[in-house]
């Protein structure tokens, strides 16, 4: 996930760096579509009772179609998570990824000064590549979808299941998939679309998502370790290219 665009081209001074590779960008829409089939085809299973529910079923055809969509999906969502697993450690193995994401002792610093920021005793703490935010949002969703993998595993194969764990394990599995996914649907609508889409700065949408690039200013003031590893010495910024 290294950053490009350091430097000069031409002789003139870049106006942005690339955060996210195109590669990157669409292992972020595939998750996101796969996220919101998952939402749309399980919700109205778990509030079964609720009228809106109803209407979600008739939406798709019937109950049983969105089931096999919803495992369907989650089939997917399970193949695309190995693979990212996989893709992940083959580019850190190769040294085209930094552990940039991978959270250390100095990151419970800045999120002391973070607070302190936000209740406005103090200024901003310096963030390398991903903030402390960022870095407890991509592992807590590394982590949850675990969670949402073995136990939709064991919702799935029940009788297989049971062959070699005691049978509370399929009831417990579907109480800690139903939670885990409420959990992550909060986290998603109150934490990360506030920060990709409403956040000032950003709304209506922080586009660097759709086509890679954040501006020189920006990863100054939201990132600025991250600036100074990528331009050494430089206090001025640099101009667009």
């Amino acid at each position: 996930m290294a950053s490009e665009g350091k430097g000069t081209k031409g002789g003139e001074r870049l106006a942005a760096v690339l955060r996210f590779t195109r590669r990157q960008r669409i292992e972020h829409h595939v998750m996101a579509a796969l996220f919101i089939v998952l939402t749309a085809t399980g919700l109205p299973q778990k509030f079964y009772d609720a009228a809106w529910a109803g209407w979600m079923v008739r939406l798709f055809g019937d109950l049983d179609f969105m089931r096999w969509l919803h495992r369907m999906a989650g089939i997917g969502f399970a193949g695309f998570t190995g693979y990212f697993l996989i893709a992940v450690t083959v580019d850190v193995l190769r040294g085209g990824t930094a552990l940039s994401i991978v959270p250390f002792l100095s990151d419970l610093k800045e999120v002391y000064h973070g607070l302190l920021w936000a209740a406005g005793l103090g200024e901003r703490p310096a963030a390398g590549r991903f903030d402390y935010r960022e870095k407890l949002e991509f592992w807590g969703m590394l982590l949850g979808s675990g969670v949402m993998i073995v136990t939709g595993l064991i919702l799935y194969f029940p009788l297989v299941t049971t062959r070699w764990l005691p049978g509370e394990a399929v009831p417990a599995a579907k109480t800690a998939h139903s939670y885990e996914a409420m959990l992550a649907l909060m986290v998603i609508v109150v934490w990360h679309l506030y920060n990709a889409m409403f956040r000032p700065g950003v709304f209506p949408l922080d586009t660097t998502i759709v086509h890679g690039r954040m501006t020189l200013e920006r990863l100054r003031e939201e990132h600025p370790l991250e600036y100074d590893r990528l331009f050494p010495g430089d206090s001025g910024g640099r101009r667009a290219e």
